[in-house]
């Protein structure tokens, strides 16, 4: 059985936090509307945000469905944190001369930065006291002032996001939770087939992502924390999630 109590059975009452409009210091933060408004913090919570950020250390997921929210939580605050850095970068408008991919970038920071406010809001509602803290990133070896080196990153993080999800969907209980991560992994998805084609043409969906029967790549928790641990500073255990 899940270890959390669902409040109501409407999947809009859950989704809720998804669609609540964000702060308006968040949104000018997120569209980069002036220099001084793209200063987000590397943490990957904005200065409204009142979450803790745990020393490093090891950080436990959990078990059962909080585990997994919880693992999902942990994986869209590096993201989160990855991309308010790449749009807050000061020569993020030479990096990306395109005005095009620009304005994409920061609709995908937007978007990492909502998933990771949803699943701090779902979880706080559902389980507060076994909601993970904040996380500490580790992007030392990016260089943000590269196209490249952010782009091979961003392709790094997308598709391990999207393989994350696809590989817990069988450990959710919660019906309500799966589909919830099902409209959220679908988003990564198209993040990812983005930021693969700009790296290079024709890449979208080849043969390193999906598979001969038409299926995106699936991974269980220990190869995707072992992939995301060194972007992480804490050390991630997520030997019960789903359990």
């Amino acid at each position: 059985m899940s270890n959390i109590t669902q409040k109501g059975s409407d999947e809009a009452e859950f989704a809720k936090p998804l669609y609540t409009p964000i702060k308006r210091r968040s949104f000018f933060m997120y569209a980069g509307a002036t220099a001084g408004a793209t200063a987000l913090l590397l943490s990957g919570c904005d200065d409204d945000d009142d979450s803790v950020t745990t020393p490093s250390g090891t950080v436990n997921l959990g078990m059962g469905d909080v585990g997994v929210l919880n693992y999902a939580y942990a994986l869209e605050q590096l993201e989160a944190a990855f991309y308010a850095q790449v749009v807050s970068n000061s020569s993020f408008s030479t990096t990306f001369s395109n005005a095009d991919e620009r304005t994409a970038l920061m609709a995908i920071a937007k978007h990492e930065a909502i998933h990771r406010d949803f699943f701090k809001a779902a979880i706080t509602q559902a389980a507060s006291s076994q909601i993970i803290p904040g996380l500490n990133p580790d992007f030392s070896k990016v260089n943000f002032s590269d196209r490249n080196s952010v782009l091979t990153t961003a392709k790094t993080f997308e598709d391990l996001g999207v393989a994350a999800y696809n590989g817990a969907g069988a450990l959710i209980q919660n019906v309500t939770y799966l589909g919830i991560a099902g409209k959220i992994v679908s988003v990564e998805a198209r993040h990812a087939a983005y930021i693969r084609d700009l790296l290079s043409n024709g890449t979208f969906a080849d043969n390193t992502t999906v598979d001969t029967n038409g299926l995106d790549k699936a991974m269980t928790v220990a190869q995707v924390l072992t992939a995301a641990q060194p972007f992480i500073k804490e050390t991630i255990n997520g030997d019960n999630v789903g359990k």
